[in-house]
């Protein structure tokens, strides 16, 4: 979930709080992103594998690893002849799954190609900025797949004597009731509220105001202020919803960054992905949820490997957004975006 800006909801909210308060930094996008986040997933797989390995197998990884042929358990062979018969279910690849693959790939591709950084792309064709942006795309390829019929249309195909209602083949693919019916509207009134709740910060003069109740942090480094705000959201992540909690830190921490003269992605980014690092209780995040639920994970074994995620993936942003971080964002100097945006907080 972190490696796309798709991947989960705190990166679209963060990327969308971002534009509406810095509307001329043009930094982040799907290619940044994905240059920044990969590296970090990566890591984040191998080290976690390692550190879920040595809690709950031990230290045998040579034996784990062994690529020479063991005879297998009477468990695994029940295991494998279950997911074999489950993957036999899904049967062939239909129509509709077509399509929507091919769309997915399609979507892909031109959020690359869009705004790619280090080569022109297709946003440079045309003349007016700030109209085409990611959800651009998006919305698009959504609305093909309200036109497109779900039944795989057979042109001239249609055989004497065959009474077809002309209603089969006219279904799209994505239906307005299956769109409300799977929409996560709450997350959206979420962060309606949220934009709500930080232009009214803005206007009252209350994001100012926080501001400069954190003077005291400007005798710290700029690296020690991002910590603290990334162990601090850790923590309140655990026990609120990931939405709800970079909503309410977002605002504050543009403001401290502003009063403190700290690249506001410096702390905004790293904060986003350990948002994300909601793993050690069961209301952390829904799937903890899901699994919790099949009983055969107690909570003191959930907090003890979330835990060492946790330290983990903050250990590894932090190295992350220190090094190839700073040349890919210029997070070493305080830029110009940021400072019309102070200006104006305080007007």
């Amino acid at each position: 979930g972190l490696t796309t800006i798709i991947g989960t909801s705190t990166s679209l909210i963060f990327l969308e709080h971002f534009n509406n308060q810095y509307p001329a930094a043009e930094v982040v996008n799907f290619g940044t992103w994905f240059l920044f986040s990969f590296p970090i997933s990566l890591i984040m797989l191998v080290v976690s594998w390692f550190w879920m390995h040595w809690l709950f197998l031990g230290c045998n990884f040579r034996e784990t690893c062994s690529l020479s042929k063991k005879k297998k358990t009477k468990r695994e062979e029940v295991s494998e002849k279950r997911i074999q018969e489950e993957y036999e279910k899904l049967g062939a690849i239909s129509y509709p799954e077509m399509v929507t693959g091919f769309f997915f790939i399609l979507m892909t591709v031109l959020w690359f190609t869009r705004e790619p950084g280090f080569v022109p792309g297709w946003d440079s064709f045309f003349e007016k900025k700030g109209y085409r942006t990611d959800a651009t795309v998006s919305v698009f390829l959504g609305f093909l797949l309200f036109l497109i019929p779900a039944k795989k249309p057979c042109f001239g195909k249609k055989s004497d004597g065959q009474n077809e209602e002309p209603s089969l083949g006219t279904e799209p693919i994505i239906t307005w009731k299956d769109f409300q019916k799977t929409m996560p509207w709450e997350i959206v009134i979420l962060v309606g509220g949220g934009y709500a709740l930080a232009s009214g910060s803005k206007s009252s003069g209350l994001s100012t105001w926080i501001g400069h109740q954190m003077l005291s942090l400007s005798g710290l480094p700029p690296w020690a202020v991002t910590l603290l705000a990334c162990i601090l959201v850790s923590i309140v992540t655990e026990f609120v919803s990931n939405p709800a909690t970079i909503t309410i830190f977002l605002p504050i921490l543009c403001s401290l960054s502003e009063t403190l003269h700290i690249n506001p992605l410096y702390t905004l980014i790293p904060v986003t992905m350990c948002i994300s690092f909601a793993v050690m209780l069961p209301v952390g995040n829904p799937p903890n949820a899901i699994v919790f639920s099949y009983g055969h994970c107690q909570i003191k074994d959930m907090v003890k490997a979330g835990l060492g995620v946790n330290v983990i993936g903050l250990v590894i942003v932090m190295v992350a957004i220190n090094t190839w971080g700073v040349s890919l964002f210029h997070l070493d100097t305080f830029p110009a975006w940021a400072k019309v945006s102070n200006i104006t907080d305080q007007a």
